[in-house]
């Protein structure tokens, strides 16, 4: 089969724009990347987060799903036909990826915000260069190059749209509780932030047996879908008693805190509500990447930890199936939070994003038979 040079594929301009469909061609595979012709791709945070100060024309997506097209030279893990989501890209070779710590590759920033490629992955008609391969995959777009580390294939009779929101937001929910907490049966729980993150934070916690569950934040429906899916308490973002009542109801303090908010106030409250040796889990920062995150201090400096999380500390490869296990098995229904757009509609699916409006856009793609 010739795979089409020529693709759809919508094109973000720089400086917060809204993605515009265009044609554009794609670079022919290098040989340990495969040609996936998208089916439907989820619509993350960090889209938005990284056009809005991206400076120039770059086609986005992370969380792709479709069928295997095409397969470069040394692919020896798939072939064409196969069903396949995309995730995170890895090196394969620093230590990291090599202790099984894919999601701290050394090459991280490079390979995924930056899309570091040997080449160009994508083009106009007239030569010129447009951002690709954005964590090694650019999905926004009818077809996407994908290494053979970052595709993760999937069962005959699950649903692209299904499928695609595993590659980056939903592992990294359930890969912070699961694998960056290893949470413990009968441990509390605190979650800030309800959206798909953190919901489905709240769905591992009740997996891995944590009690209570405290869910917090300022949207009454997402409190309702926190309590939904496994949340034992629900307290209001805003409320200024939010600590004392969180600590209060777990008995002293949470093990685990998790921040899928962002701000200093959500950075000081998840602190403060740890007992000593408790666990914040941070998915998102105050400010600016370079900017200074002011500590509260105290003795919580000293008897709490503090762990950054990227994509749930996750080797897609086995957690993946996994999630895919629990899903089936009903333990894990964060397909209820999604909500279809066609591809056409990506710029209204980006605005539900960006406003709350919904929890979990996802573009669905016309039927591509490979």
């Amino acid at each position: 089969m010739i795979v089409p040079r020529e693709i759809q594929a919508a094109v973000s301009a720089g400086d917060g724009a809204l993605p515009v469909i265009e044609p554009l061609l794609l670079d022919d595979p290098l040989p340990d990347e495969l040609v996936i012709a998208v089916q439907a791709a989820a619509i993350c945070h960090t889209d938005i987060g990284i056009s809005q100060w991206s400076e120039t024309p770059r086609v986005f997506g992370h969380e792709g799903a479709g069928i295997v097209v095409a397969i470069g030279s040394d692919i020896s893990r798939f072939q064409i036909g196969d069903r396949v989501i995309a995730t995170f890209g890895s090196c394969g070779q620093c230590r990291n990826c090599n202790d099984d710590h894919p999601a701290y590759c050394f090459d991280n920033i490079a390979l995924n915000i930056e899309g570091l490629r040997s080449r160009p992955a994508l083009m106009r008609p007239d030569g010129t260069e447009i951002g690709g391969a954005f964590f090694q995959q650019s999905s926004f777009a009818t077809h996407a190059l994908v290494t053979e580390r970052n595709a993760v294939a999937i069962p005959d009779d699950m649903d692209f749209a299904t499928a695609a929101p595993l590659g980056c937001g939903i592992q990294t929910g359930v890969g912070a509780v699961i694998n960056n907490f290893a949470a413990e049966a009968g441990r509390p729980l605190l979650v800030i932030g309800c959206g798909a993150v953190g919901l489905s934070a709240i769905m591992a916690g009740k997996i891995a047996g944590c009690s209570p569950i405290i869910a917090s934040d300022i949207q009454a429906d997402r409190l309702h879908h926190a309590e939904k899916y496994g949340a034992d308490i629900l307290v209001k973002g805003d409320d200024p008693d939010l600590i004392a009542k969180v600590r209060e109801a777990s008995g002293g303090g949470v093990s685990y805190a998790l921040d899928a908010a962002g701000s200093q106030t959500t950075f000081e409250a998840g602190i403060a509500c740890l007992h000593p040796g408790g666990n914040f889990g941070i998915l998102t920062i105050p400010g600016g990447f370079e900017d200074p995150v002011p500590h509260p201090g105290g003795l919580s400096f000293m008897t709490t930890t503090m762990t950054g999380i990227i994509e749930g500390d996750s080797v897609p490869d086995r957690l993946i199936p996994w999630m895919i296990e629990q899903h089936r098995a009903g333990n894990l229904p964060y397909d209820e939070l999604i909500t279809h757009y066609p591809f056409e509609e990506i710029a209204t699916a980006f605005e539900a994003q960006r406003s709350g409006a919904v929890i979990k856009p996802v573009l669905i793609f016309e039927e591509i038979s490979p």
